[in-house]
């Protein structure tokens, strides 16, 4: 039997061609995406992947999904949350450890959940990362702790982690280095293995080497 390679197109590589796409075409607040067949064969991934992607802009509201009727561009002013929590970091001066510390509990918690939950260890996502680590030797870090947000479907916990993320000092906009490649395949491979302890053990191991950065 044939092995399919894992595409290497993750979230952001297709959020990233969805918004030129929106932007080029001129697809307002209300008008109706394109479907995911059409999408995965402009976009050149797995339908697979393309639900991945608008599960995610759904989850934070940027997307609608109507029922018989298909995918629709929402209007993300309408949305308060972040607004509301920018504006209480913002007026508070010495918040920054406050932050740091609730982003790494929902963190914390997306691995926790996923390790309870075999569908989810499951999923060809985490093979991905891997095969990008091993291939290109170098994974976005938003990639792997976004990832994880996104598969426990929780649309607040990712509003107020991507929030979060936004105003902590941690660099997830690096890619990740040759010192904390073995601790990141650690932390996947106990993941998929549901070792939800070990899994913890290697988060925070790789927050450490990342947080020396700063």
């Amino acid at each position: 039997m044939e092995t399919i390679k894992p595409s290497s197109k993750m979230f952001l590589d297709i959020v990233g061609e969805l918004r030129l796409m929106i932007k080029a075409e001129g697809i307002a607040v209300g008008d109706k995406l394109p479907s995911e067949r059409v999408l995965a064969e402009r976009l050149q991934v797995g339908r697979s992947t393309i639900r991945e992607a608008l599960r995610s802009l759904e989850l934070l509201g940027l997307i609608e999904t109507r029922r018989g009727e298909g995918t629709f561009l929402s209007d993300f002013k309408k949305h308060q949350l972040v607004e509301v929590l920018s504006t209480f970091i913002m007026q508070q001066p010495n918040s920054a450890m406050d932050v740091k510390q609730t982003r790494i509990i929902h963190e914390k918690a997306a691995i926790r959940s996923i390790c309870k939950q075999e569908e989810k260890r499951q999923l060809p996502v985490w093979q991905s990362l891997l095969v990008r680590l091993e291939e290109d030797g170098a994974v976005l870090r938003e990639d792997i702790i976004r990832e994880m947000i996104v598969v426990t479907d929780n649309r607040l916990s990712l509003k107020i982690w991507f929030l979060l993320k936004r105003y902590s000092r941690v660099p997830y906009e690096e890619l990740t280095t040759a010192a904390e490649k073995e601790t990141v395949k650690v932390l996947l491979e106990n993941i998929v293995s549901g070792l939800e302890e070990k899994a913890i053990t290697a988060y925070d191991n790789w927050i450490e080497i990342i947080e020396g950065e700063v």
